[in-house]
């Protein structure tokens, strides 16, 4: 194959060493099954820069560049691992060996849940949509719950017009199920009292912050500002600025992808190329 220009989105060797024994791995299983016992013939790493490269500038299928694979192999691909849930395996996976590094138990004992409303654009089905009257936005609802560093534990995707309350308990359900030594979380003020009491029937003490009305204009508050770094972080992944999916899973592999790509960079000490002091 004709060595290609590297793209500022292409996964470094360190990075890719993190991940590629889950994707071999994947990789191996499915080929066993063949009975024609045929060696692979994709190159996993290009499908992962291929997906770096959509997340990261947000450009639709048909327009990934001519030397990386073909948007119909990427896709595929992409697809399975969705399905599969190999996305959201290889996040758990970074996000335990993130928290090591940071002196942390792999297991999080805490939890921050916050949901953000986003815009779609024409590929959303009408039934997945819905109107977030609070936020006055059509789209849909990320519901995100990260441990306190950052790092994302679980994320949903429903129609904006489901309420904070229902979101937040779908997305705690799943980090919980992912991590049960969750113990603790903390959420603003759209969360009322059902999601409190639903996290207590999972063994979590649900905190309600308060903003501080002797405060005016913005104010750090007590562990929700981890939570808004950590959707700043994926809004810097052009794909989520807006919702482009047609079906909520993939919006929720994307984020899986966006935070795949963060935290493989914090593991390894790199950071993304920018245009600030180049100029």
């Amino acid at each position: 194959m004709t060595e290609r220009r590297p793209y500022p989105s292409d996964i470094s060797d360190a990075r890719w060493a993190l991940i590629e024994p889950i994707l071999s791995a994947w990789q191996r299983a499915r080929l066993e099954r063949r009975p024609s016992g045929e060696p692979p013939r994709t190159d996993l790493r290009e499908v992962i820069n291929a997906l770096f490269y959509v997340n990261r500038t947000g450009i639709s299928w048909r327009y990934i560049p001519h030397d990386l694979p073909p948007k119909g192999t990427v896709y595929y691909y992409y697809g399975l691992w969705r399905d599969e849930g190999i996305l959201a395996q290889l996040n758990v996976h970074l996000t335990e060996l993130a928290r090591a590094k940071e002196g942390r138990d792999p297991q999080p004992s805490a939890a921050i849940v916050d949901t953000q409303s986003v815009k779609t654009s024409t590929n959303a089905p009408l039934e997945t949509q819905g109107a977030d009257a609070a936020k006055k936005i059509i789209g849909r609802k990320r519901a995100i719950v990260t441990d306190v560093c950052g790092f994302l534990l679980a994320v949903v995707v429903l129609a904006a017009s489901v309420s904070e309350n229902h979101a937040g308990m779908r997305a705690i359900d799943q980090a919980k199920a992912n991590y049960p030594t969750i113990t603790k979380a903390w959420v603003d003020q759209g969360f009322k009292n059902q999601f409190v009491e639903h996290a207590a029937t999972l063994g979590i003490d649900a905190e309600v912050v308060a903003r501080d009305p002797g405060k005016r204009g913005f104010h750090v508050l007590k562990r929700r500002w981890v939570v808004e770094r950590s959707i700043g972080w994926l809004m810097l992944h052009r794909r989520l600025a807006r919702d482009y999916e047609a079906r909520p899973t993939s919006s929720e592999a994307m984020i899986h992808l966006a935070m795949i790509d963060n935290v493989s960079k914090r593991i390894t000490d790199e950071s993304t190329p920018t245009w600030r002091g180049t100029y």
